[in-house]
């Protein structure tokens, strides 16, 4: 299995402590004492289930992430091929940077993307082996309290988007807007799979884009649909008193 960990963050929501450190290092409170690095965890858990392939982008003092994973391979010896997509130059936002790593990625096999800030006991093995292949993409969602909305039709499909702060609605085109009673709104999670169908579709797109732009403009022609997972813990801890408060 392959994978992507988002790791070029500017992580400015974690400041001060990101002035020295990029986000992906950030150490993160164990339960049982002492703490690690945030991409240590997720490393260790992609590999413990079974993916092989990981391509990890920087930017934000990239060369410490480079050096990172060089100790932690060679501390651990663990049966994982890892590549850096480098975004040093200009930073791709989270759909450029999936265009920009196209190169590294094994054709014909799904693709689990991951932000490095984000928690969860998702078990990825299975999350990735329930993945439709005649589905696009597959995006964990979560009801959790946030300005920004995905909002899928009683199928699951995705159809729109919505900040409910400022009331802002992006609808997909030739899909029917919805009232709230006919539609379900969950927050992303930044964990998905893209199909491999997805790939060429990428590099129709400019080099700096956002993800949540693609999918929107592609859910008119392709099918993406929301997943939600009854009792998983999906924790953003990219705030210092998320990050002070959470236990690995």
């Amino acid at each position: 299995m392959q994978a992507m960990i988002l790791a070029a963050g500017l992580g400015t929501r974690l400041k001060p402590v990101t002035d020295s450190i990029p986000k992906a290092l950030v150490r993160v409170n164990l339960k049982e004492g002492g703490d690690q690095p945030l991409l240590e965890g997720l490393l260790d858990k992609m590999i413990a289930q079974g993916f092989t392939s990981i391509v990890i982008n920087i930017h934000h003092l990239g060369g410490q992430i480079r050096s990172f994973v060089s100790e932690y391979l060679e501390r651990k010896n663990l049966p994982a091929k890892i590549c850096f997509s480098d975004e040093s130059d200009l930073l791709l936002g989270t759909g450029g940077a999936i265009k920009h790593a196209c190169p590294f990625f094994i054709p014909d096999f799904p693709l689990l993307v991951h932000n490095v800030d984000i928690l969860s006991d998702l078990n990825l093995r299975a999350f990735v082996a329930g993945h439709n292949p005649e589905t696009l993409a597959t995006l964990l969602v979560s009801e959790r309290v946030t300005d920004r909305q995905l909002i899928f039709d009683k199928e699951w499909q995705l159809i729109g988007w919505t900040n409910i702060k400022t009331k802002q609605y992006r609808w997909v085109k030739e899909k029917e807007p919805c009232n709230p009673d006919g539609c379900i709104l969950r927050a992303f999670s930044g964990i998905y799979i893209l199909s491999p169908e997805a790939m060429p579709l990428f590099e129709q797109q400019p080099d700096v884009f956002s993800i949540i732009d693609f999918f929107l403009e592609t859910a008119a022609n392709y099918t993406i649909k929301g997943v939600e997972i009854p009792g998983i813990q999906v924790l953003d801890i990219g705030k210092p008193e998320t990050l002070k408060n959470t236990l690995l």
